[in-house]
């Protein structure tokens, strides 16, 4: 016996003065758990044989059997029992002789982690007994046949979400005994929008089959003008992907005493998911050069990014936006929290969140790239979760933001969320976490003020209704886009908007007054920018039109800038100057066309094809300066796909990837990737060269396995040329 006790010694972590036991933040690690556990001397004639034994223990477990079925798993593809909390699931106990009520005594125990705790929801005993009360864990037989029970199990619906091992342990007059560790019985639990007490409850069916189980979503990018979509797989129930989200939780050190909150989860997961300050899973780059990496453009989904980590442990690059949040959608739904993928159009990334962002124009009016710090981003896309917030004041429940990409810290990390929307709508900016910064994103206006000589700063121009135009999502059930900017903000312009910036600034948003500066606008000359839609590798034209609303001439020095920029708006380089003397009748419009030539453009050009054009003109006479700014996403071509044969689950079939290349130039180093959850795991395939207008055939061979409509989803990336995506949508028969 002393020879087990000091190995036992060993094993034990060395305690420290502050706390009994250590930190207990990994689901993935045990303890032991004795199998004969004695409450004293054991008299000499004891056999554990003669008492009530577990000889098997049946979980139905499989995607056909009931409990998957009625918990909404049966689509993940894990052999193990997946159920969510607060709804009953049955398994069947087989003993070694009939079970007798009047004398038999055994019960359930759920474990999690290395140091379980019954007050800390890690260790869990369950006894049976004759109902099942909504609310708590129980569990009462439903059936009993010769030597085997069937048990109903009743878990709490605010219980901890995770991978818990199942121990059942019977009564001896000499001690417990109980059945061998079996990872066979592990049973992962996960949070349950169909349960009206679990706090992330959502009461509408096909907003619960969006929002939590479907494994394909669209992303929405481009810009405001020229809305681009493509598609993303979440992939949530693909293989190994729901112990990569848990594993995510390990590595945050997230305690598992507070897993079964789901603020805490969205707190600490839009941290974990950006590799700023923590390893975590996604290195985020915005530079263009994309060495040792894949291009953020190339992903079609986030499978391989978590399975990437899973395996590494070592941040996975390259992300941008839509990839961070892409990767954070599936980390929701696949743990059950309802949620969904936000673009917010012209986003403001305002350094000093004071509500304003400031360009600074020189002289002649151009902006000096040296002073201005702030940028407009055509695009950033975040996630909704959908909650209850028991932490706020009623009412600021519902869906709630949280960022996964790394722009600006929070508490010391960079994470953003979750913060109420309903609370951002209406101003109610002190409600954690960081709703000022997400109201600054939606809700800033743009200064553009010029540095006079000596010193002074004259503002030229305010535009209020620039930043965050048009906010959207995936629609429910279909692939279209909806607008939810009034989930936002209200009407620009209305009394309610203005109270609720009144309300904002009261809680501490920074906003300048228009007081504190000197603000003449010129009102009788209007600005208008419009350019033609422009094809990658084309020319193309832009108009600069004049509205004279005076009854005097005017003459205007114009000056338009053409900077190819990161969607970010952040300027890579101009590649275009120009300007000219415009000269304004009285009452009367004048247009001037300018032409923008692929040659100009071509060398310089970035991945998402983004041109930011700045236009300001000084009215002579008056010394007045209109400013305008635009962003333009050229059209990039796109890949074809297409199927040979019949497509029928389990049987072989062929898919065909095409593109064209329009460039005035050989592609090379090209990689395209194709993927489709249920239909085939991702595939990569790389290419020398594509000579100009010649066209790339691919065709793959692959089994489909799981019958309905699927999405196949294809992108292609070389140095010369990003962004390139085609899809298909796929009817797979049953066999």
């Amino acid at each position: 016996m002393s020879e087990t006790m000091s190995t036992n010694e060993e094993k034990k972590l060395p305690l420290n003065g502050r706390r009994a036991i250590p930190p207990n933040n990994s689901n993935d690690e045990e303890n032991e758990v004795p199998e004969m556990e004695a409450f004293g001397l054991i008299p000499r004639g004891f056999n554990p044989r003669d008492y009530l034994r577990v000889e098997d223990i049946y979980m139905f477990k499989d995607p056909h059997e009931i409990n998957k079925q009625e918990h909404h798993t049966d689509k993940y593809y894990n052999p193990k029992l997946i159920v969510r909390r607060g709804q009953s699931f049955q398994i069947q106990i087989y003993f070694n002789r009939p079970y007798k009520p009047e004398t038999d005594r055994f019960w359930l125990e759920f474990l999690m982690g290395r140091y379980p705790q019954q007050n800390k929801g890690t260790y869990i005993p369950i006894l049976v007994g004759n109902v099942l009360k909504p609310g708590q864990w129980g569990a009462k037989i439903i059936h009993r046949e010769n030597n085997s029970i069937r048990l109903s199990i009743m878990s709490s619906p605010t219980c901890i979400i995770g991978k818990f091992r199942l121990y059942v342990a019977v009564l001896t007059p000499f001690g417990i005994l109980r059945t061998r560790r079996n990872s066979a019985t592990d049973t992962y639990i996960l949070f349950n929008p169909w349960c009206q007490m679990d706090a992330v409850y959502l009461d509408d069916e096909k907003e619960r089959e969006e929002y939590v189980l479907n494994d394909i979503g669209i992303v929405f990018h481009g810009n405001v003008e020229d809305i681009k979509s493509r598609s993303w797989s979440y992939g949530q129930f693909e293989e190994n992907v729901l112990d990569a989200c848990l594993f995510l939780m390990d590595k945050a050190e997230l305690e598992l005493s507070g897993r079964g909150n789901p603020i805490k989860i969205c707190r600490v997961a839009s941290a974990v998911i950006n590799s700023r300050d923590d390893n975590g899973v996604i290195a985020g780059s915005w530079n263009n050069s994309y060495d040792y990496g894949v291009a953020p453009s190339a992903w079609t989904g986030s499978v391989d990014i978590l399975l990437e980590y899973y395996s590494s442990k070592q941040p996975v690059r390259y992300g941008q936006c839509w990839v961070f949040a892409g990767v954070f959608n599936t980390f929701l739904r696949c743990l059950g929290i309802p949620a969904r993928l936000v673009t917010n159009y012209s986003s403001a990334h305002d350094n000093n969140a004071n509500l304003r962002l400031d360009f600074f124009l020189d002289d002649e009016g151009k902006v000096d790239t040296r002073l201005t710090k702030d940028s407009v981003w055509n695009y950033h896309c975040w996630n909704e979760a959908w909650m209850t917030r028991p932490d706020l004041p009623v009412g600021f429940g519902g869906w709630q933001v949280v960022d996964g990409t790394p722009q600006e810290t929070s508490d010391g990390m960079y994470r953003c969320g979750p913060a109420s929307v309903q609370a951002i709508k209406h101003g109610h900016v002190c409600f954690q976490f960081d709703s000022p910064f997400v109201y600054a994103e939606v809700n800033s206006d743009i200064f553009y003020t010029k540095m006079e000589k000596n010193g002074t700063q004259v503002v030229e121009k305010i535009d209020t209704t620039h930043i965050g135009q048009l906010i959207v999502t995936k629609e429910v059930g279909g692939d279209r886009m909806m607008d939810i900017t009034a989930e936002y903000k209200f009407r620009e312009g209305s009394d309610e908007e203005r109270l609720a910036l009144e309300t904002a600034v009261m809680y501490g948003v920074k906003k300048q007054s228009i007081q504190d500066t000197t603000y003449q606008p010129q009102t009788d000359v209007e600005m208008d920018f419009q350019a033609q839609k422009a094809v990658l590798g084309n020319d193309f034209k832009v108009t600069i039109t004049f509205r004279n609303k005076s009854r005097n001439s005017y003459t205007a020095t114009t000056y338009l800038s053409g900077n190819i920029v990161f969607y970010t708006g952040v300027t890579k380089s101009e590649f275009k100057k120009h300007s000219f003397s415009a000269k304004l009748q009285p009452s009367s419009s004048s247009s001037f066309d300018i032409v923008i030539k692929s040659s100009e453009y071509m060398s310089d050009l970035l991945e998402q094809a983004s041109f930011h054009f700045f236009v300001t003109a000084r009215i002579n006479e008056t010394g007045k300066i209109l400013a305008m700014q635009k962003a333009i996403v050229l059209e990039i071509p796109t890949l074809r796909i297409k199927t040979k044969g019949e497509l029928v689950a389990g049987k072989e079939t062929s898919v065909i990837v095409e593109f064209t290349n329009p460039l005035k130039q050989t592609l090379e180093n090209v990689t395209l990737r194709l993927e489709g959850p249920g239909v085939l795991r991702t595939i990569k395939k790389q290419f020398g060269r594509i000579p100009m207008n010649s066209t790339l055939t691919w065709e793959i061979k692959c089994i489909p396995m799981r019958p309905g409509l699927r999405k196949l989803i294809a992108s292609l990336s070389c140095d010369a040329l990003r962004h390139v995506y085609g899809e298909l949508n796929v009817q797979i028969q049953k066999p």
